[in-house]
């Protein structure tokens, strides 16, 4: 995975690279999301694979990205070909958040820096990566508090292991009333997001978002302003389908770890990714371990969120420009 940074702009790219063409799937529950290459992910369609799958910050300019990321690796000579000798072609699904009321200098023209920073990203890739206020969520918001970059990862015995990759830009709060519990508190593990429980049955619950005057006056309540962006993975042999589904249940851990989810503000996409180490049983018990698998990538993206908030929080390095 590799992050690209513009300080100056307020905004990045992470790309997420796969070692060769993934089984892949895509999941769309917000009511205005920003997206490029999800119906080739669509099982009924021809490809249903990806080679890398990149999140953006900059709306529909972000969208660029995934052209920096598709030049490099066909210069790598990465992707399908449909004769022998013609370009490498590879499908590299993209979906976007909106940052662009940040504050950040916006001032660019004729030329975005997104197509930039997504080669940036893919030259940037390697098995260690930041998390925060970085790449895609760079200048991102969840509710009122600075959103960010998480990530997460459980193992579920028997080699099978499921990960999470989320940016938060969400119109929703990722914390209870109290400004520090996070709403996937239960799901933590060895304190990875501060190791705040909730303070009890004296807390009012009762109103499920930061209040729509405070959300309205920062320019959070419109049609694309707000999105949650996640990729869950795992080693196992899935299909195209199995994906899907993987993706579909995913989305349980936004709703899980961000109140209210899926609004018609909000742009919410899960990608699901396969790698296929792990062969998986081919009897009547495989329907079976892919819900484990879907119901681990569910807790593993609740766990993304609360991490991409938290470290959003802490203080910063400076990211490269």
């Amino acid at each position: 995975m590799g992050h690209a940074t513009d300080e100056a702009a307020r905004t990045g790219v992470t790309a997420v690279l796969c070692a060769a063409d993934w089984p892949a799937g895509v999941d769309v529950r917000g009511g205005a999301p920003g997206l490029r290459e999800t119906e080739t992910l669509a099982p009924e369609n021809l490809v249903g694979r990806a080679h890398a799958v990149v999140l953006s910050g900059g709306s529909v300019f972000g969208l660029a990205a995934a052209d920096g990321v598709t030049s490099v690796l066909s210069g790598r000579d990465i992707g399908l070909r449909l004769k022998q000798d013609s370009l490498a072609i590879p499908i590299v699904p993209c979906a976007v958040l909106h940052d662009l009321g940040n504050g950040g200098d916006k001032r660019w023209g004729a030329t975005p820096p997104y197509r930039h920073l997504g080669i940036r990203a893919v030259e940037g890739a390697g098995a260690h990566f930041a998390l925060g206020s970085i790449g895609a969520g760079r200048g991102a918001m969840a509710g009122l508090i600075k959103g960010g970059l998480g990530s997460a990862s459980l193992a579920l015995g028997g080699g099978i292991i499921v990960g999470a990759l989320v940016a938060v830009n969400s119109v929703g709060s990722a914390v209870m009333p109290d400004g520090k519990t996070y709403w996937a508190w239960a799901f933590e593990i060895d304190g990875e997001f501060g190791g705040s429980a909730p303070p009890g049955a004296g807390m009012d619950l009762s109103d499920p978002a930061p209040g729509e005057s405070r959300l309205g006056a920062l320019g959070r309540l419109q049609a694309g302003a707000n999105t949650t962006l996640g990729v869950v993975a795992c080693n196992a042999d899935l299909s195209t389908a199995e994906c899907k589904r993987v993706a579909m249940m995913a989305h349980d851990g936004i709703a899980r770890a961000i109140r209210p989810a899926h609004t018609p503000f909000d742009g919410d996409t899960v990608f699901a990714l396969a790698s296929g180490g792990l062969e998986l049983t081919r009897d009547s018990l495989r329907a079976a371990q892919v819900s484990r698998i879907g119901s681990a990538a569910a807790d593993c993206l609740s766990r993304a969120i609360a991490r991409a908030v938290h470290h959003a929080r802490l203080p910063q390095r400076p990211a490269p420009v």
